[in-house]
Parts: C-alpha cells; structure tokens; sequence
C-alpha cells in the first residue's frame, strides 16, 4: 500500500524532474536528460511524437531518438511513453529495431494504454492540410501529429488499448474514415484510404506491442511512492507550446510543465524540480515570428558551427542571438528551478555577443512577452553587447572556473537577466562535456 503524503516537509522524498525545452526546441534536452539517466530510475516521454528527436552522444556513437525516451539508452533506467503522446506504431518498431541491432536492449519500455495511435489518415490530412494552407503553411513535420491530437479532441481518436479490441477498433476506424471523407472533398489531391486496410495493419502491431502495455499512471505513482527518481522528458519546447507557444506557429501538445502531470497522470504536487534547457544562443526550425533570427553570414556561422540541422526532419535551423525575454517567459510559464545552457563552445568565435533584453513593439519598449501575437510578430530586438572570448577553445572544459573570464562573465550576466540559475553547461557533444554548478538530483 502506498504511504500517505502530508506534505514535502514531513518526509524526505526522491524527486520526480520536469526537463523541458526553454526555447523553441533543439535545445539539447537530449543530452541533459542522458546526463541524468544515471541517477533516475524512470523515463518518461510525456508529449508530442516522432515529430521531433532527441541526439544524444554516448562514447562517441551518436543516437537519434524520436519516440523513445533518452533513458532507453540507460541499461538501469525504465523508460515510459505516457498517455499524453502520440505513437506511430510502425515508426516505433523501427526505431527499437534500429536500437537493438546497435546493442541497446529495448525490453523494458512500457507504454500507456490511453496513448493515441497515429493513422494513415492523420498523415493523409497533415499533408493535405498544410497544401490547403499555401502560403500561411505552418511548417509541419508531416508526420500527422496535430490531426492525430485533433481526433483526440474530437473524441473519435484511436487508443493503443484499441488495438486489442478488433470489433471496437473496426467501429473507430470507420468513424474516422467518413470524417476525413467530409474533411477533403475539396482536396483533389487527397488520396482515399481503405478503411479495412487501416484496420488490418493497425491490428497485425497488437501482439508485438501487448507485453509493453501497462497502466504508466499507476507504475509512475508508485515509483515515487517508493522514493524511486523519475525524469519526465518533454518534447518540442515552451514556444513551441499550444497554449502558451507562438500560435498558431506551434505544436499540438503542452510541451509546458504542466503537460508533464496531464500526459503521465501524476498530480503537480508530486513534481520536485522544473528544468529548462536553452542554447547559449536560440533556434528555430518551421515558421513563424522569431525576433533574433540571423539571416546573415553570421546567422550561417551559427548554423554551421552549432551543426544546426533538424535530428529528425534534417531541415536546416533558424538562427539567432540569445533572447532574455523568450528565456524569462520560460522560467515564468514552467516555474524553472535550474537552467541547462548548451553550445556555450559555439560562441568562442566571436569578439562581442549580442544579447536581446526587450522589444520594441507596436505599443511601445517591454522587457516581456508581449501578450497579443500581432505585437510578438512586429517585435523588434533589443540587444546588449557582452564581450566574447574569441580564440578560446572552451570544448570539453567540466570545470566553471577553467573558462576564460569572458566566458564566465556571460553565464553570470544570463543568469541575472533571465531569474534562474543556470545550474550545467554544456561545452561539447558529448555527454562528458559538461559543466556541473548545481546538481539536478
């Protein structure tokens, strides 16, 4: 039976951590979260799909991850996709079969039963949809995420328990079928799909999913019950947040903290610590607003050195200097606790470092997110100059006080425009190259 919780304060327990993207994903939430696989005992994908990876770096050998969570790489950890992702059963088999043949055993994952499964026709209707839209495209993945978290809402989605269910499945699919027969008759370019074929493919995954199967909500509240550790790994990032992102330029899930409690079914007393990660500048893959962007040379050299290129999609990245109010917004809308900064080697190639401390916007100078995505839009960057440490390879330093001054300084100077500490540095690809002021722990 599990103990009775008074409070935080009558008994000392483990913590359940939040890791989360801070900007507009990319950050490097990979290696942060492979970081601290050795100290977790869970973890666990709370949002999105294989619309976004995770590129982590282990011994040299790199690992792109897209379903699975980075504790899959962890032989101690048991790694959990909660209820609130969306699993493309066959992008999943390939991904663990990729795993496997590369030595990484798989058979501990487990998965929620209340995980909506992504369909033919969800991809049918995300390219279609995205053809609709012409020029105001929002830059999908195309991998059919948002129809797929539509017909959740809509309340005709498809659930893995489903699966297991050929009659409830049959009545589901065929459901599905007529919407999306009504949705595209203006599409001439939208393909049928056979609902019949739907359901026998979607059928012939059960048996191979059925032993990863379990009630994740309950799994995970007695793991913390027990004072084991668990890590809830959040996909895509804070902007990129369908509430509280730059909509509609965004995903279709809470990538927030708060998505961390509806896609996993713990309550939000039950989590210790919020982190966020953010590069020591920003990044931005698809459309939409991004006042610091850099479509220059130095924008290129950003892009270059930072190897800025989707994990999944290989889509080039955006990019641009570090912006203060996009970081502050975080820390607000997560309740941040600590900080990850990657890339911080990135910047050694540059004598000055801009950064942006406000906006000019049409209703005048704030040092916030401006409310009204008219004026976030319109936003124009204000920067201070930091010196840089041009010339000072940093790569691989662990310790704070081995970096250049420069360095140093402009961790310090986030830090004090941002209101949270930046609790690691990374200063490299690899999981090693990393600076530990506070531990996450």
């Amino acid at each position: 039976m599990a103990r009775f919780r008074f409070s935080k304060d009558d008994e000392r327990t483990m913590p359940a951590i939040v890791v989360l993207g801070a900007q507009w994903g990319d950050e490097g939430k990979g290696k942060a979260t492979d970081q601290l696989a050795k100290d977790v005992d869970f973890s666990v994908k709370y949002n999105g799909g294989n619309n976004a990876g995770h590129t982590v770096v282990v011994n040299g050998e790199k690992f792109a991850l897209h379903l699975l969570p980075t504790g899959i790489l962890s032989p101690r950890v048991t790694p959990v996709i909660g209820n609130g992702t969306v699993i493309d059963p066959k992008v999943l088999f390939q991904e663990i079969d990729d795993l496997e043949k590369r030595g990484v055993p798989c058979d501990r994952l487990l998965i929620s039963s209340r995980a909506h499964v992504i369909t033919p026709f969800a991809i049918a209707i995300d390219h279609s949809s995205e053809k609709f839209r012409g020029t105001r495209k929002i830059g999908t993945t195309g991998r059919g995420i948002g129809p797929t978290y539509a017909e959740k809402m809509y309340r005709i989605g498809i659930q893995v328990q489903d699966l297991f269910d050929p009659e409830i499945l049959g009545e589901k699919v065929t459901v599905m079928s007529d919407l999306v027969k009504s949705l595209s008759q203006g599409w001439s370019h939208a393909e049928p799909i056979d609902p019949v074929e739907v359901t026998q493919e979607l059928l012939s995954y059960s048996e191979r999913l059925r032993p990863m199967v379990a009630n994740t909500s309950l799994v995970l509240n007695n793991a913390l019950d027990e004072n084991r550790v668990v890590l809830f790994e959040g996909g895509q990032a804070t902007m990129l947040d369908i509430d509280h992102g730059t909509y509609p330029y965004v995903t279709s899930s809470n990538c927030t903290a708060g998505g961390a409690c509806t896609g996993t079914g713990i309550g939000p007393t039950r989590i210790d610590r919020v982190v966020g990660v953010m590069k020591a500048y920003t990044t931005r893959v698809g459309e939409g607003p991004f006042p610091t962007e850099l479509t220059d040379d130095t924008g290129e050299t950003l892009r270059k050195l930072g190897g800025e290129y989707g994990a999944t999609t290989g889509r080039p990245r955006r990019t641009g200097w570090f912006d203060a109010v996009v970081a502050r917004y975080a820390v607000r809308v997560n309740g941040l606790t600590d900080l990850v900064m990657t890339k911080l080697d990135i910047l050694s190639e540059f004598e000055t470092i801009p950064v942006c401390v406000g906006y000019e916007t049409p209703r005048g100078r704030t040092d916030q997110m401006p409310d009204y995505s008219v004026d976030f839009a319109a936003s124009r960057p204000i920067y201070e100059e930091v010196p840089g440490w041009k010339g000072e390879d940093i790569s691989g330093i662990t310790d704070f006080r081995k970096l250049p001054q420069a360095a140093q300084d402009y961790v310090t100077y986030l830090e004090e425009k941002v209101g949270c500490r930046i609790s690691v540095i990374g200063t490299g690809a690899s999981r090693e190259d990393a600076i530990v002021r506070h531990s996450l722990v």
